[in-house]
């Protein structure tokens, strides 16, 4: 069958959709509350398992929050450090300077990054920033730089072992990723069927996310900023569902290899527009930035609320890293497994980079904007504060200093949210693949493009609470591969080193390119 059958498939449920949302507008208000109260009921079973709290007192503490950070921790410790000595080393291989013709795999190594770098540069880092200040305050940002830090590690981690435990299937397909280092790396250790229900979990929490955090979240922060330009789009948010739909449909029909194209041509410029706008914004309240670093350092411990205001604090911070840089959540490792490299610790630290950029760099530039502008406690914010709504609480920030940057940051928003849609339609194809087999395929897709509409149509509040559960959720099976299977990584990254210090890797390059001849 060929792409425009398959094309015609996936968009004919949508334009049916389209149609009915038209038929039956009346009743909107109707099916976004009916909506809501679903997304609401999902999540109350959700918290009591993965969100119960393991700090008895005023202040909560998540358990899969507390178990990201141990694992950070853990993971950053018994690696020694590699979170903070390689990137140089990694800076080389983007560059191709490893590329070796006899390396196995469907994208570059630089398009496997950039691939789960769509998936995590953008609304997290956008309306995910402005609301981890409004729930947790400007010391929310010190803890998100905190967590990029140690997340660089856990993010090494789970690419090395999915580029170790990838299966190339005979069409040349890779299925690679969390589910499958936990079905096959337990299997070494003659836990098959623990590892089997553990990848089991993990793809029904991915697919969750996929259509949640990946999907449903993106397209409604988007439609919250682009709403505030077009008014239409506040009366009929079903018309920018319905066209995000179309826009996404028409890439993910194309597998891992449009989506990684796709994503090369957009994120590396929309990042580079939205950094320029930051630092022009900082630059111009030069004066102000001492008082703002001031308030995310101070806040960050928060003195007078005493521990259970800063464990707050540091939860709220840990939380939206986690839904920015999904490091130690297994989702990215689906990207890296498909990287064309000789040596899977390769692939990890071309990974590490990921957090940094995501959050050390774009989340902290994006906080200084929010901090700097006051917009976070500002009256005239009080309704986006109120109602969560960070896209576009973040775009009204810019706009106090740019006049015009909020249209430029309208386009940035939806294109960064259609990236990130694209490469979660890939992580939760991937998943429902696992589960159902390929063939299964195209009902996951036309299921993925039918819940962009869904996002358009419910409360960021309920969807960003899903979100965060899923998402969140996949670090438990996800850290107990890390946990179990790391030693398998640390002496694979002391032999990786060992030959990158005798030159021996160099020798290689030599040898397969005739590069240094």
């Amino acid at each position: 069958m060929n792409k425009k059958t398959w094309l015609y498939r996936l968009l004919v449920p949508v334009l049916y959709f389209s149609m009915a949302s038209t038929a039956f507008a009346q009743a909107e208000s109707e099916t976004t509350q009916t909506l809501n109260d679903w997304f609401g009921e999902i999540n109350g079973y959700l918290a009591n398992v993965f969100f119960f709290d393991v700090i008895p007192g005023e202040q909560t503490m998540p358990f899969i929050v507390a178990w990201l950070v141990v694992g950070a921790v853990f993971l950053t410790v018994r690696m020694g450090f590699v979170n903070l000595f390689m990137f140089r080393h990694a800076y080389r291989i983007l560059r191709g300077k490893y590329q070796l013709p006899s390396a196995k795999g469907e994208v570059s190594s630089f398009q496997a990054l950039i691939t789960a770098l769509s998936a995590t540069v953008g609304l997290g880092n956008i309306a995910g920033v402005a609301i981890a200040i409004i729930i947790g305050g400007p010391g929310a940002t010190f803890w998100m730089i905190v967590a990029g830090l140690l997340g660089m590690t856990s993010k090494f981690t789970e690419a090395t072992l999915a580029q170790m435990y990838r299966e190339v299937r005979p069409d040349g397909h890779i299925m690679g990723g969390a589910m499958e280092y936990l079905s096959r790396g337990f299997g070494e250790k003659g836990w098959a069927g623990t590892g089997r229900v553990l990848a089991m979990l993990f793809c029904v929490l991915a697919i969750g996310a996929s259509l949640g955090g990946g999907n449903a979240f993106q397209v409604n922060q988007a439609m919250n900023a682009v709403k505030q330009q077009i008014p239409i789009i506040a009366n009929e948010p079903w018309i920018f569902g319905v066209i995000m739909s179309f826009m996404v449909g028409i890439v993910i029909i194309g597998g891992i290899r449009r989506i990684a194209h796709t994503a090369e041509a957009i994120v590396p410029t929309m990042v580079l527009i939205y950094l320029l706008a930051c630092v022009w914004i900082v630059v111009t309240n030069a004066d102000q930035v001492p008082a703002a670093i001031g308030k995310i350092f101070t806040e960050a411990f928060t003195p007078a609320a005493g521990i259970g205001g800063m464990i707050g604090v540091l939860v709220q911070g840990f939380k939206r890293a986690a839904f920015s840089s999904e490091a130690g959540i297994g989702s990215a490792a689906i990207a890296h497994a498909t990287a064309r490299v000789k040596y899977p610790i390769r692939q990890g630290i071309v990974a590490l980079m990921e957090p940094f950029i995501d959050t050390v760099v774009i989340c902290t530039m994006t906080a200084l904007v929010i901090i700097i502008t006051g917009v976070y406690n500002a009256p005239e914010t009080a309704t986006m504060v109120a109602n969560k709504e960070g896209a576009a609480l973040t775009s009204y920030a810019f706009g106090t200093v740019i006049s015009w940057f909020p249209i430029v940051l309208t386009v940035s928003v939806v294109l960064f949210a259609y990236s990130t849609m694209i490469a979660w339609s890939y992580y939760g194809e991937r998943c429902w693949t696992y589960m159902f087999g390929e063939k299964s395929s195209m009902a996951y897709r036309v299921i993925f493009v039918l819940f962009v509409i869904v996002g358009s149509m419910t409360s960021a509040g309920n969807i960003l609470e899903f979100s965060d559960l899923l998402l969140l959720g996949m670090a438990f099976p996800n850290f107990i591969a890390l946990y179990l299977l790391h030693g398998k990584v640390r002496t694979a990254l002391k032999d990786y080193l060992a030959r990158l210090r005798s030159g021996e890797l160099d020798r290689e390059v030599t040898a397969e390119t005739g590069e240094g001849r």
